[in-house]
This record gives structure tokens, C-alpha cells and sequence, in this order.
């Protein structure tokens, strides 16, 4: 039977996977409103400018890339885990009040609207894998963050049947055709910061600030079973923190001062990189534009693009039950042989087959690029969608988990707004030749993986940093707190309880209440 508590644990991980929801309506909505004839009107046909089109999607890259850097960490670190989801989630709402009614002709005010929700979002996206990697016990901590990705296709596929809805019914709605699909992504945020006051804060955020032992104390007996286990894990946090701060550092320094934690940094900065140049950033994007090179009907690439979000949500959900029963590292060097060689057949196929007085393809021969595109997302979604999230939220100390994580993260939007300003003209002139480009780049991804990254399943956060060459901060956290056993808290007896700076041996034998006081 499932416990009360693994119960919650699941509720609380998947609010804050909700964050994702965000990213990936907001990714989806530019790809479903530059086709359509309403916006291209209100706006002044801006797709007739490729660098302008590249622009306009840039543009939330850049304020994404801006918040991940600078504030995301630092508003999780000092605010809390909460309060930065719930600020993200709010600058999110504004912003899309902002694209939705931005005045015709005013690009520009459209343009602003895309860089304020990318530094919404950045901040939401930094704060929700922290929080579910610190909240969540080992055992299933890879499953839930595997909802990061899948809801992220939750929010594709929301926008996408959204835009196919409203491009059913354009003589009714006219320019609310596209403002609808703008006006939607208030949905999920509002969700979101009606629940966050009513959920626990991280417990390693309340020991690193303030070493408030008893409020981390209440929010694990909120997440775990056993008493035991709450005890368990508050010393094992308190021993990795105390390490950190005297003998690495408390500080964003130990960025570049510790030699594992650089190690781990650019590492993760290759595979969020590597995710974005597998090509499922840019047939994201421009999935439409694409399609539009097979399929000369507007409708039939909405209803493709629909379709597609949707069955990126079942092949998502894959990687609940394939993260923590093959791990990490095998999931991601099967996706990228995978996403090679379906890189390798849509070009063969496009390039050897005759193109029609339309300036489409054949149907059948549609529907074969059209299949692979979809083998791709199969691939894709569980590995290099859900496991690069699961992999960067897992490896970094506490010291520094929030700013990595932004930073990791948000490389994905660097290489993302660098390949995206200039894709455009690159598919112009190379049309489906450009796949390659993505083939050679997931060969070279399965190479690196299998070479440099270690697997990361099931160990515990506090001891993660041996596996890049570090030492085990819960094991010499606890020299220097004296413990008996750095791995197991003792009920009833003698323990070390810190209190503000200083550490005191406390006794404590009510073996009734079972606390450690």
C-alpha cells in the first residue's frame, strides 16, 4: 500500500513540475501564430524578414537566458525554493497580458512581452527542479522529475489543440484566433501560485538558511514515513552544508573554486546544450515552417502539430518508468543513436522523391517525414527530454544547486537563440539537407555520454559528489560535526544539534515523542 506521505510527495513534485508547463506552451505558441494569416496581419507580415522571424523567437531566449544566469538562483537561494516558482509564475501572467493585447502595427510591445515571459520562466525553471530534487527521496526522485519533461509537452499540446481549435472558427474569432492561444498560458501559473502557499519549503533550503533545524524538521516529517528517516536525512543535510561552508564555500564561488563542481558544470552545460542541437529545439519552432516544405494546407499542419504534441505526452511518460530501472546514461545514448538515424531517413526521403506543381510532396511520401519526425519525439522525450532535466537537477551540492541549475538549464536557451536566429535562412538554403546537421550532432552527443558522464540513479544527494571526483560532503560533514555515524541519526541518545553557529552535544531520551530536541 502507498504511503500518506510518498503520496504527497507525488502531489507537491508534480505542482512544481507544473512550472514546465509554462515552457512548453510558451515554445509551442510562436510556432502555432507564425502561420497564422490574422497575426502576420496585425503585426505586418513580419515572416516576410527571416531575421525578424528568428528575432521574434530569440527574443524570449534572451530574457530566459538573463534570468537563469542572474536571477533565478538567487531569488531560490535567498527567497526560497516557493517564492521563486510563485515569482516566476507571476511575471508569466503579466507578460502574456502584454503579447495578448500588444497594439497593431507594435511589434515591438509583442517582441517585450516574449523577453518579459522568458524571464519569468527562467526564474519558475530554476526554482521547480531544485525544489523537486531536494523534496523528493532517491528512490523516486528520477520518476517525478520525469514529469518536468512530460509536462512540458502538457503545455505544447494545450497550445497546439488550442490554436487548431481556434483556426476552426476564424471568420468568428478573427484576430482572437491567435490572441486565444496568447491568453491561455494564464492558466497553468494561476494553478500554480494558488497551491504554493499550502505546500512545505525545501528542508536544505531552511538549514542553509539560518540553520533553522526545526522548521526543516517539520517539512521532512511532511515528505517522509518514519521518523528514522526524517532524522536520517536532517543530518545527512546538515553534515553536507557544514562541510561546504568551512571547508568549500558557502558562496556562488565555489562555482569556480571547487575542481568537481566545474567538472560537473561543464558537463551539464554540454548535455543542456546538446538537447537543443539534437534538433527537437528547432523542429519546436519551426516544425511549421518545415511541414510547410510537405504540406501546402495551413490546417494540415496545425492538426500535425496537435497530434504530435499529443503523442508527445504518452512518449514522455516512458521515461517515469525507464529513468530509475536503466538509468541515466543508457537512456540518453539510445535516444541519440535514435534521433540520429531518424535524422538520416527524413533528409534520404525528402531529397530522393519528386516534388509536387504545389511545391509540396506526395501524400504518402508526407506521411512517411512526417512518421519519422514522429520516431524522433518518440526518442527524444524520455532521454534527451526528461533525463538532461533529471541529470542537472541531481548532480550539483547544495553550496551552489540553485545558480548551476539556472545556469545549466538556461544553456539550452543559449544554444537555442544563437541556432534559431540564423535556422531560417539555413533551412532556405539547404532545406532538408539541414538534418544532417542534427544527425552528426546526436552521434557525437552518444559518444560523449558514454566517455564522460557517470550514472547518477538512486544516490542520494549528499554523496553525489563522488561520482565527479569530489569528496563525500555527508562523511566529512560529519567529522566535523563529531558524529558517531554520519549516515544514520541515533533516536534517544546522544546527537550534535547546531544552534545558530555554534554545534552542542544534546542529550535527549523520551522515547515517546522520538524527537531529537
Amino acid at each position: 500500500m502507498v504511503s500518506k506521505s510518498r503520496v504527497y510527495n507525488w502531489y507537491i513534485g508534480l505542482l512544481s513540475a507544473g512550472c514546465m508547463v509554462l515552457y512548453g506552451y510558451d515554445a509551442s505558441v510562436f510556432n502555432a501564430v507564425q502561420v497564422n494569416d490574422q497575426w502576420k496581419n496585425w503585426f505586418d507580415h513580419p515572416e516576410k524578414n527571416k531575421n525578424l522571424l528568428g528575432l521574434i523567437n530569440t527574443s524570449y531566449s534572451i530574457g530566459a537566458i538573463v534570468a537563469g544566469w542572474f536571477l533565478g538562483g538567487p531569488t531560490a537561494d535567498f527567497l526560497g525554493r516557493r517564492w521563486g516558482m510563485g515569482i516566476g509564475c507571476f511575471i508569466t501572467i503579466i507578460a502574456t497580458f502584454v503579447q495578448c493585447f500588444a497594439p497593431q502595427h507594435q511589434l515591438g510591445v509583442f517582441i517585450f512581452g516574449r523577453v518579459l515571459i522568458g524571464i519569468g520562466q527562467g526564474i519558475a525553471l530554476t526554482a521547480g527542479p531544485v525544489y523537486i530534487g531536494e523534496m523528493t527521496p532517491p528512490e523516486i526522485r528520477g520518476k517525478v522529475m520525469s514529469f518536468w519533461q512530460l509536462f512540458w509537452s502538457v503545455g505544447s499540446f494545450i497550445a497546439y489543440w488550442v490554436n487548431y481549435a481556434s483556426s476552426q472558427h476564424v471568420k468568428t474569432l478573427g484576430e482572437w484566433t491567435w490572441k486565444m492561444v496568447v491568453i491561455f498560458q494564464l492558466l497553468v501559473p494561476l494553478i500554480i501560485i494558488c497551491q504554493l502557499p499550502f505546500i512545505p519549503e525545501s528542508p536544505r533550503w531552511f538549514i542553509q538558511r539560518g540553520n533553522r533545524i526545526d522548521d526543516a524538521r517539520n517539512s521532512l516529517r511532511r515528505v517522509r514515513d518514519t521518523e528514522q528517516q526524517v532524522e536520517d536525512e536532517l543530518l545527512a543535510i546538515r553534515e553536507a552544508i557544514t562541510f561546504e561552508k568551512e571547508v568549500v564555500s558557502g558562496s556562488y564561488v565555489a562555482l569556480w573554486k571547487d575542481p568537481s563542481v566545474r567538472k560537473r558544470l561543464l558537463l551539464a552545460f554540454v548535455i543542456n546544450i546538446g538537447q537543443q542541437l539534437s534538433g527537437q529545439g528547432t523542429l519546436n519552432t519551426y516544425s511549421s515552417t518545415i511541414y510547410k516544405s510537405v504540406w501546402p494546407s495551413t490546417k494540415t499542419i496545425n492538426l500535425i502539430n496537435a497530434i504530435n504534441a499529443t503523442c508527445g505526452i504518452l512518449f514522455t511518460a516512458n521515461a517515469v518508468w525507464t529513468v530509475d530501472r536503466f538509468g541515466r546514461k543508457a537512456l540518453l545514448i539510445v535516444g541519440a543513436l535514435g534521433m540520429a538515424v531518424c535524422m538520416l531517413v527524413v533528409p534520404v526521403i525528402g531529397l530522393e522523391t519528386p516534388t509536387t506543381a504545389t511545391g509540396g510532396k506526395e501524400q504518402p511520401v508526407g506521411i512517411a517525414i512526417v512518421f519519422m519526425l514522429f520516431l524522433f519525439i518518440f526518442f527524444y522525450k524520455p532521454t534527451w527530454g526528461a533525463t538532461v532535466w533529471v541529470y542537472t537537477s541531481e548532480i550539483f551540492s547544495m553550496n551552489v544547486r540553485s545558480q548551476a541549475v539556472g545556469m545549466c538549464s538556461q544553456m539550452q536557451n543559449v544554444a537555442q537563440c544563437i541556432f534559431n536566429q540564423f535556422f531560417p535562412q539555413f533551412f532556405a538554403n539547404c532545406g532538408l539537407k539541414a538534418f544532417f546537421f542534427f544527425m552528426s550532432t546526436n552521434m557525437c552527443l552518444a559518444a560523449f555520454v558514454w566517455l564522460c558522464l557517470p550514472e547518477t540513479r538512486k544516490v542520494a544527494l549528499e554523496e553525489v559528489d563522488v561520482l565527479f571526483g569530489g569528496q563525500n560532503h555527508q562523511e566529512k560533514g560529519g567529522n566535523i560535526l563529531d558524529v558517531a555515524d554520519a549516515h544514520h541519526a541515533q533516536l534517544g541518545v546522544d546527537n550534535v544539534v547546531g544552534t545558530d553557529d555554534k554545534i552542542a552535544p544534546v542529550v535527549h531520551h523520551d522515547e515517546t515523542s522520538r524527537e531529537i530536541r
